[in-house]
């Protein structure tokens, strides 16, 4: 079947032809582009399809470089505390949610963030036992590098005093009593995770179906995720988006960033990064340097500006990551590594380099705060910047009391990385931030939340809107070497395209954004959804 896509406004991104009115779609690729009547006296004979665009403004399909499709997916299931304004509230919430529950039964959920609160304060164990006495509790700091838990956790899950902590995690005491307050930081949540009880095959995978059809409606044509630790591990994993994606032909292109625990099994499988095809591909080595700035567990050069006695935690000795990277090497395969503070960055570009590069980018997430030399040396064929721009929403203005005015100016830095030659690919990091890529564009050309009207925190790295669309079209592809296949509406790559109500490089205010819709999400030429 042929397909036109007519009479839109349709930014290629592509410099030989920027703007057309109509692209042919021919076996899910682009066979010609055009202006209407060209195309229409080329191809509008019968047998060709002809989907009307209304005018509509059309772009390269979006793409998401780095979320947690799984914890999205997860949302649908648990209790969902985004967006929560006080303690008060969240505990009103979670004692909701417990009441409901059989003594024993496990209540999980996430998305709190205590830096949104009013009085800036968490649950202790002790208002977590009161209102929840008969059921374990386990909730995921939005970040998800914090975790609080009840007694009733530490009762089901064997802890005591004299347990051993995973390397990379804390277990926060009480100053006065040293007893533990319900706060677990980075990989002590290991302690408690394995202890929950696994969730069916057939529930995940419906959760997961849900995730990947909001994706679509939000304009996502394809998603770089990160979901091993969640849904049961590399078999189960790959065999849940395979019969969705292959089999139930939800269409939406997905990545599978690996774990590094799973790369000997990777191999022993005949897996490798590239392995599939366009729709699903084995992606990167997924490897954690260090935590979050939420609650000081990113890694820095100098110590936290309210906290100069802390300088955050690195998630392995220099060693074992050199020894996680070598391994990933071994098997020829690129990283994907977390690395928000500077000392993180710099530790793994000092592995990175004593390496030779392989077919596939290393990629470098988050990358939040830079010194200039560590700018100077992500300007590499081989690596790539995964950014998040919605971050400045969830982080500001609490993060310039962690950083100090003077370190600001050398984080969160998008225009700087861009223009000095870093490639840059845009993400949600859903569910930290909101899976729509609209709120990650309105993000990176305001560098402020939708309901803030200042000028942008450090807004000389606001970018164009031009440029932020680039990060979540042309990004996405460079970052798994897809260039070539996707990125830009181009004669022979997929036809990938997304659809909105109104015109992004015509807008006076970048607020428009906010009341844009997606209009259409197109696959392969297929139309996966439709307002």
């Amino acid at each position: 079947m042929r397909t036109m896509f007519t009479n839109g406004s349709i930014y290629t991104l592509d410099e030989n032809n920027p703007q057309v009115e109509t692209i042919i779609v021919e076996n899910g690729r682009i066979l010609d582009l055009g202006t209407h009547r060209d195309m229409m006296l080329q191809w509008g004979r019968p047998g060709t399809k002809i989907v009307d665009l209304q005018g509509k403004m059309a772009t390269p399909g979006l793409v998401d470089s780095h979320l947690h499709l799984s914890g999205v997916a997860l949302k649908f299931l648990e209790l969902d505390l985004t967006g929560v304004k006080s303690k008060r509230e969240m505990l009103d919430k979670i004692r909701e949610k417990a009441n409901t529950l059989l003594p024993g039964e496990w209540l999980l959920g996430g998305g709190w963030d205590e830096n949104q609160f009013e009085d800036g304060t968490i649950p202790t164990l002790e208002e977590l036992d009161q209102i929840a006495p008969h059921c374990p509790v386990f909730l995921g700091r939005i970040c998800c590098h914090a975790f609080l838990v009840n007694s009733k956790t530490f009762e089901m899950s064997g802890f005591d005093p004299s347990s051993t902590i995973p390397p990379g995690g804390t277990v926060v005491l009480d100053p006065v009593t040293r007893k533990p307050t319900g706060l677990l930081l980075e990989s002590a949540s290991n302690l408690i995770t394995r202890h929950i009880p696994e969730r069916s095959y057939d529930e995940l995978k419906h959760a997961l179906k849900q995730a990947m059809e909001l994706a679509l409606r939000k304009g996502l044509t394809s998603v770089h995720t990160d979901d091993l630790r969640y849904l049961g591990g590399l078999d189960q994993t790959y065999r849940m988006y395979r019969e969705l994606i292959e089999e139930e032909q939800i269409g939406l292109s997905c990545n599978l960033l690996i774990d590094s625990t799973y790369v000997k099994a990777l191999n022993e499988r005949g897996m490798y990064a590239g392995y599939g095809n366009h729709r699903l591909r084995i992606g990167a080595v997924k490897i954690f340097a260090d935590g979050a700035l939420g609650r000081r567990t990113a890694l820095l050069s100098e110590p936290y500006h309210d906290a100069p006695d802390q300088f955050g935690e690195a998630i392995h000795d220099q060693e074992t990551l050199y020894e996680i990277i070598r391994e990933t090497r071994e098997y020829s395969m690129p990283v994907a590594v977390h690395t928000i503070g500077d000392q993180a960055l710099e530790n793994v570009l000092q592995i990175l380099d004593q390496f030779p590069s392989v077919a596939y980018r290393d990629r470098l997430i988050h990358v939040q705060i830079l010194r200039e030399d560590l700018i100077h040396r992500l300007v590499h064929p081989s690596r790539i910047a995964d950014i998040q721009p919605r971050f400045v929403v969830g982080d500001f203005p609490w993060v310039i009391e962690r950083l100090g005015k003077e370190r600001m100016l050398n984080s969160y830095l998008w225009k700087t990385m861009i223009s000095s030659g870093v490639m840059c690919a845009g993400g949600s990091d859903a569910p930290v931030e909101p899976i729509d890529p609209l709120l990650g564009i309105h993000a990176a050309v305001t560098r402020r939340a939708p309901w803030e009207s200042h000028q942008g925190w450090n807004e000389k790295e606001k970018l164009s809107m031009l440029d932020a669309v680039k990060l979540f079209t042309r990004g996405g592809a460079l970052a798994t070497n897809e260039e070539h296949e996707k990125g830009t509406i181009t004669r022979g790559k997929w036809a990938d395209v997304t659809v909105y109500s109104k015109d992004l490089f015509s807008m006076e205010d970048p607020d428009e954004l906010l009341d844009t819709e997606i209009e259409m999400t197109i696959t392969e030429g297929d139309i996966r959804y439709q307002r």
